[in-house]
């Protein structure tokens, strides 16, 4: 072969520069493999995207917002001290049918969303059944009814009637995180930059194809305008004894190769729809707030005192009603007038925007367990001939939390079952 048509061997590619596919190539080269990763983004972290105010001011999460329970492995991963609990003593109130209420209201003669959510993780008899369903058989109904099921669309990016009662609870079980929530230092941002410390990230680079045999697969990728520790890079192809897959299961569509029961799985897998957005007003919020919209339109609002923006983390029917009304700032204002009534008569001075569910490489928020549907993350994650891996919280979803512990602890795997197969 000539050096001109030469193609760069590895001991394993992974795909995906978020927290599953760092975590798994930050294990294997600990290990002494040589091990490439390919993002198509221009930046690391996946859905892990952090805004920077240019004041200078707090960072804010446009993707995973928050660190889940003391004993979660990101506290680890991002250093000692790095990360703080999120403070308790913050305003917390409700839109429901159009009036702006405490969040106490969801208590008054009636189980509160997270109540009901408690009850689920221990209800047994649940397998077969879609939680709305499980609502129902509990009697949940009216209004108590119509706030949980917005609870459970803002908090798993699906419908409750689609939604695998058993999924939830068994996720809830296996998560083992412990309690508490807890911000990063400086942003979540951290978190994907201490895993990729000394890995070679070849950012803008999309991966098209694969084609495998079983202890060799070869990549072609797209053509990048950033790289990472080997500097830019056209595109071009890479072999590797061993692939880890981390994309989303409902983006796989841009890799070919895969095999036909691969895409099968993961079109019993689409992640549910999202959308986050930093508005930036022309005054400061009097207060620190967090408003859940029971109404369904701006899923949840926060806003911090002192600070000019208002944080929109909106999914499921939420995501797509904030979307509409993205490009119309009157439109928008209105909207954000309901949750947060201090900013009626502020004016939109900008908008930063991480829309998941238009997003090419994750097409949607994350994948919640499917009623009907419980094995699919089981066969999008098993192994492929020894050679193809899968990562990422889909492939978890049902056992863990699909969030950045799920999606470490799955890269966690993906990384000892490439070690067994290459040892």
């Amino acid at each position: 072969m000539t050096a001109a048509t030469a193609v760069t061997t590895y001991d394993a590619i992974v795909v995906g520069a978020g927290p599953s596919g760092l975590n798994c190539a930050r294990l294997l080269h600990r290990e002494g493999l040589a091990v490439r990763v390919y993002e198509a983004r221009e930046r690391l972290g996946g859905r892990i995207h952090t805004f920077h105010p240019a004041d200078g001011g707090p960072p804010l999460e446009l993707g995973a917002q928050v660190v889940h329970g003391e004993h979660n492995p990101v506290h680890e991963l991002v250093g000692p001290g790095r990360t703080t609990a999120v403070p308790r003593r913050v305003t917390a109130r409700i839109v429901e049918d159009g009036a702006n209420r405490e969040m106490g209201a969801l208590s008054f003669g009636r189980r509160a969303p997270w109540q009901l959510e408690a009850m689920l993780q221990r209800a047994p008899g649940v397998t077969g059944l879609s939680v709305g369903t499980w609502l129902r058989a509990v009697g949940s109904t009216g209004p108590e009814a119509a706030a949980a099921t917005e609870w459970f669309r803002q908090n798993w990016a699906a419908d409750p009637d689609g939604l695998s009662a058993a999924g939830v609870a068994s996720a809830h079980r296996g998560d083992g995180v412990g309690e508490g929530e807890y911000a990063v230092e400086g942003g979540f941002a951290r978190l994907p930059e201490r895993l990729a410390a000394g890995l070679d990230v070849r950012l803008g680079e999309p991966v098209r194809e694969v084609r495998y045999g079983p202890g060799r697969v070869t990549v072609r990728t797209g053509a990048g305008t950033a790289g990472g520790t080997a500097g830019g890079t056209a595109g071009g192809t890479a072999a590797a004894r061993a692939l880890v897959l981390t994309v989303p299961p409902a983006a796989v569509g841009g890799v070919a190769g895969l095999p036909a029961h691969k895409l099968d799985a993961a079109a019993r897998l689409p992640a549910g729809d999202g959308c986050c957005a930093v508005v930036t007003l022309d005054r400061s919020a009097p207060d620190t707030m967090i408003v859940f919209d029971v109404d369904g339109r701006t899923g949840f609002v926060r806003c911090t005192a002192g600070r000019p923006e208002a944080l929109v983390v909106a999914k499921a029917g939420a995501a797509s009603r904030l979307r509409a009304a993205l490009g119309d700032r009157t439109a928008l204002a209105a909207l954000l007038a309901v949750a947060l009534p201090w900013t009626s008569d502020a004016a939109v001075l900008d908008v930063t925007v991480a829309d998941w569910g238009r997003d090419p490489y994750a097409a949607g928020a994350f994948t919640a367990p499917r009623a009907g549907l419980e094995d699919a993350a089981r066969q999008w994650a098993e192994p492929v001939d020894g050679t193809l891996f899968f990562a990422g919280e889909a492939t978890v979803t049902g056992e863990r939390l699909p969030w950045v512990q799920g999606a470490l602890a799955s890269g966690e795997r993906a990384a000892e079952q490439v070690l067994k197969a290459l040892r």
